[in-house]
């Protein structure tokens, strides 16, 4: 047998135990309710990944940056794991040593993961599972190879034309094969059986009540031209940023939603407590401080949930507390300027979206949402905790990382058609796009083609304050040639939207959104 031959066939035995070794690893995390070892390393990625590196990666990859940081993991484990398996052709205790420091990893990630209820001595139990399957994997496999290990003795005599030592043994290796596949085979069907999702469950079984309050009926005029971003988002099109790689799994008949600190009375309520409590329904619209001028992550639902002031005045808020200080089911921090639930404004604990509970991803079964702010201090998913608390006593998951501790949403306006470098006949240039000035409103919106004067857009009905408005505007005096286009809104304050360009850290961006496009 070739050296290369032997190379390729130890590369392949790598890559099988490190494998075998996940799948045990994830089917034992299914069972026992901890992180799989892929999702705990993941997780110890984003915690130990500085801040600008993780604003790239949103600017870059947007809502796939999870699946980019997956796909970069297993593309990295994959090289590792060709590595030892190399490596094991010449010394195999280096890379059954390999493998197992591989392992080690996830046992540390494992350790500091912050995103299970598990005990911490189950929880490790996956990745020592995956440790121990991959290494003692990888041992057989290289055994049934021909390789030459002076450590161990094993030295093959050749044969007549090879280059390497004689001795390969297939239908040993063969079995090892096979045996090895069996065993990743059997720890994903585990993982299918017992990896399912309670809270899925739990969710098909709910029945949202009608609110209380319902919100007003959508006024005719909206969704005034094709290609404008709809009115009302719908659910599998609402933007997704967090930090979450795997969802939790917090079924509704075992949540509890504890609100404690600076009150008068510490409340522990289920999600039934809250479904006969009185409900509202209102249509706000939601920004990611992420977003750049022009950016696609914003979105208008209509949400139904518990009033959050209510939750607090029924706690009994003492004097001197700043912050309301949230915690989702998976550990992520978020600090809430306390006069922004208590100012009137449509502050939920929402339970349904669009007229159904909430998505898993957007946050079932409970979420804040506040109108006026930035999600990063405000639109906690998962929610299990509310602290009445100050600022000056704790730091949310992204003030530590250098972002705003209090961050209004800010004036904003949005060109959805056209898009950048389309052609239009001349009769036909028609533009349109959406403007927000949450908690305030949007007042006018204006337009202008290249360096010419500004003109008004025509604003679709306003729904409310707290929701974005449409626009259009026909150029009907168009001419050929390449042209830009530039918006910009005012608010009803009389605030103009500013044209200083800024980038979204530390408390959201500005400048005006601009397209290029051509008149035939």
């Amino acid at each position: 047998m070739t050296r290369t031959r032997v190379r390729l066939l130890a590369a392949g035995s790598g890559v099988l135990a490190v494998l075998a070794g996940v799948a045990v690893g994830t089917a034992v995390a299914a069972v026992t309710g901890g992180p799989s070892p892929v999702v705990a390393v993941g997780n110890a990625v984003i915690a130990l990944t500085p801040g600008f590196v993780k604003d790239f990666a949103v600017r870059a990859f947007g809502e796939s940056d999870k699946a980019v940081l997956l796909g970069g993991m297993a593309l990295v484990l994959l090289v590792l794991a060709a590595a030892a398996g190399v490596l094991g052709a010449s010394r195999r205790r280096l890379a059954v040593v390999l493998v197992a420091a591989v392992g080690a990893v996830a046992v540390v990630a494992t350790a500091v993961d912050s995103t299970t209820s598990a005990w911490p001595a189950v929880a490790l139990l996956a990745p020592v599972a995956t440790g121990i399957v991959a290494a003692a994997t990888l041992l057989v496999l290289l055994r049934a190879l021909p390789v030459s290990d002076q450590s161990l003795g094993a030295v093959p005599s050749r044969r007549p034309g090879d280059d390497l030592p004689s001795g390969f043994d297939r239908r040993r290796f063969l079995v090892a094969v096979l045996g090895t596949a069996a065993v990743a085979a059997t720890g994903g069907a585990v993982t299918r059986i017992a990896g399912g999702s309670d809270a899925a469950v739990s969710r098909s079984r709910i029945r949202v009540p009608v609110p209380r309050s319902p919100a007003p009926p959508l006024p005719d005029g909206l969704d005034p031209l094709s290609g404008v971003t709809s009115y009302v988002t719908p659910n599998r099109d609402f933007y997704r940023v967090d930090t979450a790689l795997i969802v939790p799994d917090v079924p509704a008949d075992t949540w509890r939603l504890r609100i404690h600190g600076d009150v008068d009375e510490e409340l522990e309520l289920s999600f039934a407590d809250l479904l006969d409590m009185p409900l509202i329904e209102r249509r706000i619209t939601l920004t990611c401080v992420s977003n750049e001028v022009g950016g696609p992550y914003a979105g208008n639902a209509t949400w139904i949930g518990v009033p959050l002031a209510d939750l607090l005045r029924r706690a009994g808020v003492r004097d001197g507390a700043d912050a309301l200080k949230s915690t989702s089911a998976d550990g992520m921090v978020i600090g809430t300027p306390l006069d922004a639930v208590l100012d009137g404004r449509d502050a939920l604990v929402a339970l349904a979206m669009n007229g159904e509970p909430l998505p898993l991803d957007h946050g079932f079964p409970a979420r804040m949402v506040v109108p006026g702010l930035y999600g990063y201090v405000s639109a906690t998913k998962w929610l299990v905790d509310l602290e009445v608390t100050r600022f000056a006593d704790f730091e949310a998951y992204w003030t530590e990382r250098d972002w705003a501790e209090q961050a209004p949403i800010k004036l904003a306006s949005r060109i959805d058609v056209p898009r950048s470098f389309q052609s239009f006949d001349r009769d036909s240039v028609r533009v349109g796009g959406v403007a927000w000035a949450q908690h305030v409103g949007v007042r006018a919106v204006e337009m202008r083609v290249d360096d010419g004067s500004w003109e008004s857009a025509q604003l679709a009905p306003q729904d409310g304050i707290d929701t974005w408005r449409q626009w259009t505007w026909h150029w009907r005096d168009a001419t050929r040639g390449d042209h830009t286009l530039t918006v910009r809104a005012t608010d009803a304050d009389g605030t103009t939207q500013t044209s200083d360009r800024a980038e979204p850290r530390p408390d959201g961006a500005t400048g005006w959104h601009s397209v290029s496009f051509s008149v035939e």
